[in-house]
């Protein structure tokens, strides 16, 4: 995902006379027993996206964490992580030993929130229905891989798959093989607006201030018919302009948790000064965050420019300056925590270096200093990706081989413009579909990919991406990675920066806290409670 960011998506009414409007208590207990979440996301439906909860375009984490509250998949990643487990389905299973046919069979009773019953047909709509649109946002990449479904009455259905892939019922676990109806979404073009309809544990409820959503309202799906257990009857979803605004209303009582995303300042001083009825969890993170390149821009199709933006680039001084402790250099796409990884950038770079940077450059004829703009997202990451693009660019101005401007964007415009390839260089981060390797590789290097880049290994595309899914044990696959990794590194088309660690901080009475967020970041609402365990 896309993808993806320290979750919690949604946004609210930010201003007295809007939060009037909405008729909803801006207390932490507003909407009766409602649990209240703050996050600084923000989302907005343009002429350039104007569907945004579509699981047929959206691809990044907290659209995704709006969809996983409303729409079930078959399948579903536990809250501990691990193999993927039954969720509208009562069972799924590989039909053969090549990983390419997949069966799966349908729970009784599944029901729509409006009361019509869940078919094997609606799944083969809701995901054929993707794979038609394809949207330029690349969430379609992940099923493109499907060759054909067959359906076997009201219950049962089977995936062919056009290569052999392991990885598949992860794939079925994500928000993009959401469930939904024809009574409410076309099949061949996107639904417009914020409304999402399912049969997952909550209805939704979007309240809007012109083309922006200011609050989400998440009730309990009386019809629904799962693997969940829901703790609580209603979640609110408030969006706060900036980190130090949602922390002022934790502490008021105004809102209960608050996650995306906090500011590195905060979190440090919940660390070091704890308050008594304010608790911060640390959870494991996998989040990432990268440099792309548009490989056919002029100022940077040399893969000698990157190549010598990744010998001089100091990741620990970006970490630790901007981050402090809760980031740590990173020198893969496949983040050190994910079985497969190998430090492949700083085996062929090492420490940074002007000199060798300089080598690099001057072997390939590259006059310096080489002139480039680094664009940055202003809304999406939180306050620290400012910071980390002034040192990005002080160190490379600093070495005299490149003279770099940034530039920030809001969000809604910084994504279309970056799939469309406006930016030469840009910063964006990413949290994974689901915890394998595969998903910090495909999604940057095979047909459809998220980035919509020109950059093409055949190698890896055809050869080593499809080797690598053929292995149910995935441990078997990491000399695979390794070899796509060290491609990464010497072509360069993303350059790794960090890891990140995840953080929330809730009020003392919320219970369920730990549970809200897993490893891949995936929101879990349902996990939320108010008093005793």
């Amino acid at each position: 995902m896309k993808r993806k960011t320290l979750v919690l998506p949604a946004v609210v009414c930010l201003l007295a006379p809007v939060l009037a409007a909405c008729g909803s208590s801006v207390g932490g207990s507003g909407g009766g027993d409602a649990i209240v979440v703050g996050t600084t996301d923000q989302f907005v439906a343009t002429g350039e996206a104007p569907a945004p909860f579509d699981p047929a375009h959206a691809y990044d984490s907290g659209a995704w964490n709006v969809l996983r509250q409303t729409l079930q998949t078959l399948m579903r990643v536990p809250r501990g992580g691990g193999q993927p487990v039954p969720e509208a389905a009562s069972g799924c299973v590989f039909t053969d030993t090549e990983s390419e046919s997949y069966r799966c069979t349908l729970r009784d009773g599944l029901k729509f929130a409006g009361g019509k019953p869940v078919t094997a047909d609606d799944v083969k709509f809701s995901i054929e229905r993707v794979l038609d649109i394809k949207s330029e946002n690349g969430a379609s990449g992940l099923l493109s891989n499907i060759d054909t479904i067959e359906v076997k009455g009201d219950k049962e259905l089977v995936f062919h798959l056009s290569t052999p892939d392991a990885t598949f019922p992860y794939k079925l676990a994500t928000p993009v093989a959401g469930i939904v109806s024809r009574d409410t979404y076309d099949g061949k073009k996107l639904r417009d607006g914020f409304q999402v309809d399912g049969s997952g544990p909550y209805t939704m409820r979007p309240e809007t201030d012109g083309d922006k959503l200011v609050k989400v309202v998440f009730t309990k799906n009386r019809e629904y018919k799962g693997d969940l257990k829901l703790r609580n009857d209603k979640v609110e979803l408030r969006s706060f302009p900036d980190a130090e605004t949602m922390g002022k209303a934790l502490e008021s009582g105004e809102i209960d948790m608050m996650a995306r995303a906090m500011s590195p300042e905060q979190i440090k001083e919940l660390s070091e000064n704890p308050k008594d009825d304010i608790k911060l969890s640390e959870m494991p993170g996998l989040e990432i965050r990268y440099l792309g390149f548009d490989t056919e821009d002029p100022s940077v199709k040399d893969k000698a420019v990157r190549q010598a933006m990744a010998a001089v680039i100091d990741r620990g001084q970006i970490a630790g300056t901007v981050y402090g402790a809760t980031a740590e250099p990173l020198y893969s796409l496949i983040p050190s925590s994910i079985a497969g990884h190998t430090n492949s950038f700083f085996n062929k770079y090492g420490e940074p270096s002007r000199a060798k940077a300089a080598r690099i450059l001057g072997a390939a004829g590259i006059d310096t200093p080489v002139t480039l703009k680094l664009h940055y997202t202003t809304d999406h990451y939180g306050p620290g990706t400012a910071k980390e693009f002034a040192a990005l660019r002080d160190q490379l101005n600093a070495t005299r081989l490149f003279d770099v401007t940034i530039e920030g964007v809001e969000w809604s415009k910084f994504r279309p413009a970056q799939a469309r390839g406006d930016y030469a260089v840009y910063g964006l981060g990413w949290f994974p579909d689901f915890p394998d390797p595969d998903n910090y590789i495909a999604p940057f290097l095979d047909k459809d990919n998220f980035l919509n880049t020109p950059y093409v290994s055949a190698v890896a595309r055809n050869q080593l991406i499809p080797e690598s899914r053929r292995s149910a044990d995935r441990g078997a696959a990491a000399p695979v990675f390794s070899k796509l990794q060290d491609i990464v590194a010497t072509d360069v088309p993303v350059l790794p920066l960090w890891q990140g660690k995840q953080y929330v901080a809730a009020r003392g009475e919320i219970t369920g806290v730990e549970w809200t967020l897993n490893a891949s970041s995936d929101l879990q609402l349902w996990e939320l409670g108010r008093g005793s365990a």
